[in-house]
């Protein structure tokens, strides 16, 4: 073989590794990218799991605190009944003794 076809594989050679070498660089960088934006899209994907948590949350509480005002008002009339019925039976209680007493 020629001096110069020695050379030549030679530099061929070389330009191979030097191929190969930035193409392991270039690999690594791509994935360091690939988990980087991994990273992100699972960070993003937490935060909008919290935002949505937090918002079903609150709804959740506007709900139960309508619901607790309706069982509030509910109560409040059934007790205003139970009161204007007892005052009712409360007078035809007293006219009852009243009446017994003056008869007696």
């Amino acid at each position: 073989m020629s001096l110069e076809a020695v050379k030549t594989v030679t530099l061929a050679e070389q330009e191979a590794r030097e191929r190969k070498a930035q193409a392991a660089v270039d690999a690594r960088k791509l994935v360091a990218q690939a988990e980087k934006a991994g990273a992100q899209s699972v960070a993003d994907a937490q935060a909008r799991g919290r935002s949505e948590s937090a918002q079903a949350m609150a709804q959740a509480e506007a709900r139960a605190a309508e619901h607790l005002a309706q069982v509030i008002r509910d109560t409040e009339g059934t007790c205003d009944e139970l009161r204007a019925q007892a005052q009712e039976r409360l007078d035809k209680a007293a006219d009852l003794i009243v009446r017994r007493v003056v008869d007696a």
